[in-house]
């Protein structure tokens, strides 16, 4: 049974901050990809393209974690929390509003081989 999880995290900047705000999130990548479990994490912008007019928050990350617990243990790091307390709740943050959502590549009812 797959293990991995993917992680979608999405961020509104407030008027004016869009740029400040995808720096600072850049600034995030370094030290979580030194992090055990994490396979893939990176900050991207939404750009136009006629072959995809779907609404999005316009920064997005896209992540991908060895398991729950590593992705649990990333989000309870002092860099984390300190960067939404900072930039997301704070009333003079960068971040108007975001939505994180974590997924799994497995369908609900998989049977996947158990071994001991």
């Amino acid at each position: 049974m797959s293990s991995k999880v993917y992680c979608v995290a999405q961020f509104l900047p407030k008027e004016g901050q869009e740029k400040a705000l995808f720096r600072v999130l850049q600034s995030l990548e370094p030290n979580t990809l030194r992090e055990d479990g994490c396979i893939a994490y990176r900050v991207t912008r939404h750009i136009s393209s006629p072959f995809a007019e779907g609404t999005s928050f316009p920064i997005a990350f896209m992540e991908t974690w060895a398991d729950m617990a590593s992705f649990e243990a990333h989000c309870k790091r002092q860099q984390i929390t300190e960067f939404f307390q900072t930039y997301c709740q704070a009333e003079d943050g960068l971040a108007a509003d975001w939505n994180v959502c974590i997924y799994t590549d497995e369908p609900e009812d998989f049977d996947a081989p158990m071994f001991e």
